[in-house]
């Protein structure tokens, strides 16, 4: 059987045991084929393929609807719904995503990219149902650690209080990014009780299965009886309290017997939570032995894992992290917070030379906050590192627990930038949410160095600083001599020109190419970095309104509240020279692709920019 047989999940109910095996170690060689060739999630979208073809064997996609947490465990399903053949452009400028997208496809329910989002969402289509009279199922898939999210609670409470007729299914594989931490994580490992229960359930039900004419009968007996026998095993009280009914834990790998589990779910008129516990990378063996460094991957050699080529460029977050170690050795009070990211943001370093100085909260973004509030105001000096799109989900925390109380709180924000996950990971509101928060500092370093630098005044701050950067240094950022990092003095990286481009964080690169551009058709520009977003450099403003040079604001991040937004803001409370054009983001949502052609799709590439800025020198010539 060839997977490309497979155009929708109708065809899947049409085959064999042994057909269906096959097409489960044809999508895992997909995955890793393609995967290799553009990176993307790795382990988790292994580790979930019997489950996606159960739960299309099972269920009848788009009628029902089907929402996966998180997002990034839906290759499987992208595949078996038609999209197979445009694989090779995952996460490709204007190719598939790399997370579930109702505009790319109906069998896509709903648009997901945070964790813990599904059940709130579930519910809301299965109440939905209820009010128009249907009858379909909806399906919230939650796994790689999102229960730790408290929205999930929230939407479990709800949905088990109003009894709403729902399917969970929790896919328990240990991990999220890293593995799993904290109570929740604890009392799974105690609900998986041992292989030894999963290891019986599979044995009794083949084997009743396999007894000629009564076997199904047997079989259903089984199920009758299996709760109480399960108790042996078992003690589910958790989900019970919350209205849930619950049914596991059974092998994620198991394609029949999860069938026969999401039938028996599907006949129930109350929610019914179904633990199935996988292995992240199932399959490939360089993924299942390295879980965490396989979520997710630049290209890489399918044959050993190794990538494909040697990173030159230097790690933002690393380099932060390393810094942090050294100097915590020599102040006791610093500790740090991460969301269950702790090598992706470059803490792993902290974690292994100070482990209880390390708190790893979770997928928990507004608890890490509240949390490195309450440390604050103990007298330590806490430093929470978050990527930037996940720092949205806790901004209530950052305005009410650490800025309204003026703590001393250190955040250091990764991925401030565009990338191939697309507009659910682009770091490109950060400075819209923060700036306008009273009593904050607002940092965007243009180089290693000068983060450096940031991260040494802020642990000396009284206040909230937050240093925002994206993932790797600029090449071109390597070859400028470092600075001396002052808050609210802009740093002037060129001699004064004819005109000043007035750029922040990543656009700093861009606007020196912009300047080299200029120069070859006679226009001698200046670069400033504008590396203090909050506080500005008045002086130098001031400096610009005297001299009256037209100057340009340059930024990777939304136009409403950026760089530009407060330039301008500032300039007309103070009646000084307002800028000639503010190059940001437009009032859209961006696509996904490389880093490169998203500056390219949004004009902010150096080219674009070159080419504005001499056609407004020709116009008012």
């Amino acid at each position: 059987m060839d997977l490309r047989d497979i155009r929708e999940p109708a065809d899947l109910r049409q085959l064999t045991q042994a057909q269906l095996e096959d097409i489960a170690s044809q999508l895992r060689e997909e995955i890793i084929r393609v995967v290799s060739k553009n990176g993307g999630h790795l382990a988790s979208n292994l580790g979930v393929v019997e489950l996606t073809l159960a739960l299309h064997r099972v269920f009848d996609s788009p009628k029902d609807k089907l929402i996966f947490d998180v997002g990034h465990q839906c290759y499987a399903h992208k595949m078996l719904t038609g999209r197979l053949d445009g694989m090779d452009s995952l996460r490709q400028y204007g190719g598939v995503s790399g997370f579930p997208k109702r505009s790319e496809s109906p069998h896509d329910a709903y648009d997901t990219g945070h964790a813990s989002t599904s059940i709130s969402a579930a519910l809301g289509m299965a109440r939905a149902r209820d009010l128009q009279g249907g009858r379909e199922h909806v399906v919230a898939v939650v796994g790689d650690g999102a229960m730790t999210g408290g929205l999930c609670y929230e939407a479990l409470n709800d949905a088990g209080h109003q009894k709403t007729r729902l399917i969970v299914i929790l896919n328990d594989n240990q991990m999220s990014i890293a593995p799993n931490v904290g109570a929740l994580s604890n009392y799974l490992t105690h609900m998986r009780t041992s292989k030894a229960w999963i290891s019986l359930k599979r044995a009794l039900s083949a084997f009743f299965l396999k007894v000629p004419l009564i076997g199904g009968w047997l079989f259903n007996l089984l199920q009758r009886v299996k709760d109480s026998i399960k108790n042996i095993f078992v003690r589910d009280r958790f989900f019970g309290a919350l209205g849930f009914h619950y049914l596991g834990p059974i092998d994620g790998h198991n394609l029949r017997y999860m069938e026969k589990i999401f039938q028996r779910a599907k006949r129930f008129e109350e929610p019914v939570i179904i633990h199935v516990v996988t292995q992240k990378g199932k399959g490939y063996d360089y993924a299942e032995q390295e879980p965490s460094n396989t979520h997710g991957v630049s290209p890489f050699h399918p044959e050993n894992g190794q990538p494909k080529s040697a990173a030159t460029a230097r790690s933002f977050g690393k380099a932060a992290g390393q810094l942090l170690v050294d100097l915590a050795r020599e102040d006791e009070r610093i500790v740090a917070i991460t969301a269950a990211m702790a090598e992706s943001t470059g803490l792993a370093p902290f974690q292994a030379a100070y482990p209880a100085r390390l708190f790893d909260v979770g997928i928990a973004e507004a608890h890490a906050v509240t949390l490195a509030a309450g440390l604050a105001a103990s007298g330590l000096r806490p430093v929470v590192a978050l990527y930037d799109t996940f720092l949205q989900r806790a901004y209530d925390q950052v305005v009410v627990d650490v800025c309204l109380q003026n703590l001393p709180v250190t955040f250091l924000i990764d991925r401030a930038a565009m990338g191939a996950d697309g507009p659910t990971h682009h770091g490109v509101f950060g400075t819209a949410l923060l700036r306008h928060v009273p009593d904050l500092m607002l940092l965007n370093p243009r180089s290693i160095e000068e983060m450096e630098g940031m991260l040494r005044f802020a642990l000396s701050h009284p206040g909230a600083v937050f240093i925002r950067y994206p993932r790797l240094e600029s090449a071109r950022m390597q070859q400028l001599p470092a600075a001396a990092f002052r808050p609210g003095v802009w740093e002037h990286l060129t001699p004064p020109g004819e005109i000043c481009l007035v750029a922040t964080g990543p656009m700093v690169s861009e606007a020196l190419a912009v300047r080299e551009m200029l120069s070859t058709q006679g226009l001698q520009a200046q670069v400033v970095n504008a590396s203090s977003v909050k506080p500005l450099d008045m002086d130098f403003l001031g400096e610009l309104t005297r001299l009256d040079i037209p100057y340009y604001v340059l930024e990777e991040q939304a136009l409403a509240g950026g760089l530009g937004s407060a330039v301008s803001e500032a300039c007309v409370q103070r009646q000084l020279k307002l800028p000639d054009y503010l190059f940001a983001l437009k009032d859209v949502f961006v696509p996904h692709g490389s880093h490169d052609r998203l500056l390219a799709h949004c004009g902010l590439d150096a080219r674009s920019i070159a080419d504005s800025l001499l056609g407004m020198r020709r116009m008012v010539s």
